[in-house]
């Protein structure tokens, strides 16, 4: 029987006044407690994960240490942590959102040993605070008691530890409970864990920060930054007008110079601003650092300032807005900070020069982070000697305002600076991805399929599906190599004369049960991440390459979409949605479809299931599938022409395969031209996610799962229209209409790539498309600019997406809602899916981030070892695409490289080109104008460089211990460079992403080879890597398909 308590808030005011709220407050006789103990699991309703049974004791920590420790705590090897929910709000109150979800990810996780016990809720647990008492006090209490009545519950059986930083709560209760024992965290960890150094290393390194802030707090400093405003004044600013509210995001250029906070929430309606407001300098951002919100007061007109214009270091990249050097923008200062998103943060030690030991137990150490963005952080060790030649991870504790730098601690080490498995674990860490093998309790999930064992097809199954197995001829067209192949395509000739076309997508939900470990795993990862030599895998492999990829001539579910189309104007006449049971008959990789569409039949020996037919049968399957190969792209075409009268935008690039010889060196450079294939899945895929996503909105106007494109800011045209302009070109981009058509109609006959960079300009433009709630936007937001579309979604992926897992679901609704049958499917409400659509978003753009930085990594540790002054490969044709104050943007053609080439250099001499064309250095002046610079010397030289001149460019490397290394572009001549091979590299542009890989890979493991070192990845690295192969060399095939393009990452339809 429920007992009911009251519960009394004391909140404060905007105005100060203090605000007594009461709250009923529900007891019960029983909570989950999560215990294999549990003397009464059905009355305790112990049905979800529970604690290990192999374990010596349970132990409990109180609030202070789950806030302090909580990255202990994450530690596998702990086991038998039991969370009261008291130490939980207090974590969820105190250190806000990020640490918060970081302790409900914990909980979750099925491969950590640790429950969530809700005592606040249980009426022997339930204890009341008494008047004068302290929060602090009251939680120490209440933890203490509830663990007491935990020791009970398990009939005394198991022993329990609770872990407390309070000296007093450790005298009161040490010896008040047999069998309950109270004791400091560090003792447990020395005491019950002595062989766990790392755990041992962290606590010393988390007390030793704390040690240093209250030593500082206690000396008498100077105030380095003004004291934030407190937090009931922020609110009633924000509303009043008098403050707006922001993401601060720091210019990683001119990181001690420049940062802009784009508005938010009420601030971005409310305010008259149309633009980012600039933060500019170290003091004005007052301890902010990049990602927190912030609160800022604008500063008077007469003080506003404006973005530089001139090349910055490791420039060449990001949105240039339309602002001429001189004027200025709003521009403001941070005066509090509402929501701090610290994270790990990777960081380099200072040499041993530079390391100065500030008494005998400690050193404080400035480490500079990986992150140009982060300012140094301040670290207590006495490792630092040590730890010269690693990439560390550290984590920020707070930043007082009498501290130049934040204080934090050491965490671990990643690797050596300039190792390729510890630049990646840099990579990962910083894009806050963290991926691990999946766990027993996840893989007990899954379906076996073994040739002792295999999967079959269950009979219920198949009296509830569609069988198509026999009715339609399906197959795949995917990149050769390709494993897991989500979808599929049919078509075929009804009886009526009109035509069916179907998409067949595998059906993953029904092996992902709602909240299952598989199912939470994969809502956290949220993606497939593609590296450049490796991936990591949303779903365990035994789904993502076997029982879940529509392989040739397998039995498969599927989740289907079919159209009866008109014959001649292929105009949809009606639409069926639904579960089926599937066959391909052939895994057609792109190249050979294109053939056989092309009518070149010679492909056919090299398609496995034509080889054991005879000649009869093969010529009667041939025509079979060439008949449906062709109808499909007939049928595609009326689709894309549908979307180009609507304004679908055309922005990709042409990839280049690099033949390499024997020794390494570039043979040949082979066209990959795009294939009319490419287009025929797309515009089939695109198909079935519209018509999807207007299913589903149908259906739960308030809780589907869409994806949008919002049209781009204006301003973020400027720079392409300029350039433009420049070669006599008008791009019209008051629609995604005219837009398309400017570009289309925007090219140079003389030079092809002049279409090309102005399209990555356009996409550079481009706002990102964004999942959403259809609950939270209104019905005109739901657009997609770039696919021309009212409605979309993202269905056709669902192996590699977690987004066409949601929408999966809720399709198999939406058929059950109009068959009047029972919603089996636990649908999330529009605020859940909303917030998993921006934890989708957030792991997208650290996908897409990471993917382009491993890209990086590769391009740079392929011209590591190569002297520029005498390797041919590093010569190379460059195109002027950005007029800056002391220097331009180049793009490189054959390496898809897109960087700053300075025309002034550090000692003020500026790049004079003589009449050869080859340049050097001479005193002068540079001037700038639209669409060119001039470089004059003191000697009368001058020469101009224009928007799109084509000049010969040295590729070398710019090293750093504490940063990635980056490219370094230096012209050299005036003139382009021409060799054999320059109008091949003119037809097409792009050196493969998998062929420059494989170089890399191939020369570090030849190296290692003449070293004779043998390869040895750490248990660390295998668990990371959980992609099949013995080197990253046999890793490749996996995405061999990706192509490094000429155009940003960000524009992900």
């Amino acid at each position: 029987m429920l007992q009911k308590r009251e519960k009394v808030l004391l909140l404060r005011t905007f105005h100060g006044r203090t605000l007594r709220i009461v709250r009923e407050h529900y007891l019960r006789p029983s909570v989950p407690c999560n215990s294999p103990l549990c003397p009464q699991p059905a009355t305790c309703r112990n049905d979800g994960k529970l604690l290990s049974g192999d374990v010596t004791h349970y132990m409990v920590p109180d609030w202070k240490v789950v806030q302090d420790y909580l990255e202990i705590l994450e530690f596998p090897e702990l086991k038998g942590i039991v969370f009261m929910q008291t130490a939980c709000q207090a974590v969820q109150h105190q250190r806000g959102r990020r640490q918060y979800n970081k302790l409900r990810t914990l909980l979750k996780d099925a491969r950590h040993d640790c429950v969530l016990f809700a005592n606040e809720f249980q009426q022997s647990c339930y204890l009341a605070r008494e008047r004068g008492e302290s929060m602090e006090k009251w939680q120490s209490r209440s933890i203490y008691n509830a663990a007491a009545w935990y020791y009970h519950h398990c009939q005394d059986r198991m022993p329990i530890v609770m872990v407390t930083e309070d000296e007093e709560a450790i005298q009161q209760y040490g010896s008040e409970t047999e069998g309950v024992f109270v004791i400091s965290f560090k003792n447990y960890l020395d005491n019950f864990w002595p062989d766990l150094k790392a755990a041992r290393e962290l606590c010393e390194s988390i007390l030793q920060s704390r040690r240093e802030r209250e030593n500082e707090s206690q000396e008498s400093h100077g105030k380095e930054y003004p004291e934030h405003v407190p937090l009931e004044v922020l609110e009633a600013g924000i509303k009043s007008g008098r403050y707006v509210q922001g993401t601060l995001n720091v210019n990683k250029h001119r990181a001690q110079i420049e940062a802009f906070v784009r508005l938010q929430g009420a601030s971005s309606k409310d305010s008259d601003l149309v633009s980012d407001v600039l933060i500019h300098g170290m003091k004005a951002r007052n301890r902010s650092i990049h990602g927190d919100v912030v609160v800022v007061e604008l500063l008077p007109e007469s003080e506003w300032k404006g973005r530089a214009t001139a090349l910055g270091e490791d420039d060449g990249d990001g949105k240039a807005l339309g602002e001429s050097p001189s004027e200025p923008m709003p521009t403001g200062r941070v005066v509090g900070i509402l929501q701090k998103n610290w994270r790990d943060y990777v960081v380099t030690f200072p040499s041993i020069e530079e390391v100065q030991s500030q008494g005998k137990n400690a050193q404080k150490i400035l480490v500079t982070p990986w992150d140009y963005r982060i300012p140094k952080i301040r670290i207590s060790t006495q490792q630092a000697e040590a730890l010269q030649d690693f990439r560390v991870v550290v984590r920020i504790d707070s930043w007082e305002s009498t501290s130049m730098y934040p204080n934090g601690h050491f965490v671990r080490v990643l690797g050596r600076i300039g190792d390729l498995e510890g630049e990646i674990a840099t990579i990962l860490v910083e894009n806050n991805i963290s991926v691990v093998p999946f766990s027993e309790a996840q893989m007990c999930e899954m379906p076996v399929n073994t040739p002792e064992n295999p999967w079959k097809v269950n009979s219920q199954e198949e009296r509830e599906r569609e069988d198509l197995r026999k009715t339609h001829l399906v197959f795949s067209i995917d990149p050769s190599g390709c494993e897991d192949v989500d979808d599929a395509l049919s078509v075929r000739a009804l009886d009526n004369g009109n035509l069916e076309l179907g998409v067949h997508i595998a059906d993953v939900t029904y092996f992902v049960a709602p909240h299952s470990y598989v199912d939470i795993e994969a809502r956290t990862r949220a993606t497939t991440y593609y590296l450049a030599d490796r991936r990591y895998d949303m779903l365990p492999a035994i789904l993502s390459a076997d029982v879940c990829s529509l392989l040739g001539g397998v039995d498969r579910y599927a989740v289907s979409v079919m159209w009866e189309l008109d014959k001649t104007s292929c105009e949809i006449k009606k639409v069926w949605y639904g579960r089926t049971i599937i066959r391909s008959a052939y895994k057609l990789f792109y190249e050979a479809a294109q053939d056989l569409l092309d009518g070149n039949f010679s492909i056919v020996k090299d398609i496995p299931e034509f080889k054991d037919l005879d000649e009869k049968s093969r010529q009667a399957k041939l025509e079979e599938l060439v008949w449906a190969i062709r109808k499909l792209t007939d049928i595609a075409r009326h689709i894309r022409a549908k979307r180009d009268r609507c304004g679908a935008l055309e922005l990709e690039g042409v990839e280049v395969r690099i033949q390499l010889d024997e020794k390494k060196n570039i043979h040949d450079l082979i066209p990959k031209q795009p294939l009319e294939v490419h287009e025929t899945v797309a515009e089939c895929m695109i198909l079935a996610n519209h018509w999807v996503a207007k299913k589903i909105w149908e259906s739960f106007p308030h809780q589907a799962l869409l994806r949008r494109h919002p049209p781009p800011h204006q301003e973020f045209f400027s720079e392409l229209r300029e350039c433009a302009k420049a070669k006599g070109f008008f791009i019209d981009t008051r629609s995604n209409k005219a837009l398309a058509n400017s570009l289309d109609n925007a090219n140079d006959p003389n030079d092809p790539i002049v279409n090309k960079l102005l399209r990555s300009m356009a996409t550079q433009a481009m706002s990102n498309a964004l999942y959403f709630s259809t609950g939270s936007c209104a019905e005109e937001e739901f657009h997609h600019y770039g696919l021309a579309l009212d409605k979309y979604t993202h269905f056709t992926s669902p192996i590699r997406r977690y987004s066409d897992i949601i929408v999966h679901r809720l399709l198999m609704a939406a058929i059950s809602k109009d068959k009047k049958m029972e919603i089996k499917e636990d649908l999330f409400s529009n605020k859940d899916l909303e917030e998993l659509c921006r934890h989708i978003n957030n792991r997208n753009r650290a996908a897409q981030h990471s993917q382009k930085q491993s890209t990086e990594l590769f391009q740079c540790m392929y011209f590591k070892d190569k002297d520029p002054e005498t390797e041919e490969r590093c010569i190379s044709d460059g195109v002027i695409y950005s007029i800056r104050t002391n220097g331009v943007l180049v793009f490189i053609p054959r390496f898809g490289i897109k960087g700053a080439a300075y025309l002034r250099n550090k000692d003020g001499l500026v790049v004079s080109c003589g009449p050869d064309g080859h340049s050097e250095w001479k005193p002068g002046s540079l001037q700038r104008f639209q669409n060119k610079i001039t470089s004059t010397t003191t000697e009368g030289e001058s020469v101009t460089f224009h928007l799109f001149d084509h000049v010969t460019v040295r590729i070398s490397v710019q090293t750093s211990r504490c940063h990635s290394d980056t490219i370094r572009l230096e012209i050299i001549s005036n003139k382009p460079h021409m060799t054999p091979d320059t109008e091949l590299f003119q037809q097409s542009s792009l050196l493969l992403k998998s062929d420059l890989v494989k170089e890399v890979t191939r020369s570090v493991e030849e190296a290692q080879l003449a070293q004779e070192v043998a390869v040895n990845i750490t248990e660390d690295c295998q668990k990371y890597c959980q992609t099949k192969g013995r080197s990253l060399y046999t890793l490749l095939e996996e995405i061999r398909d990706l192509a490094l393009l000429d155009v940003s990452n960000s524009y992900s339809i």
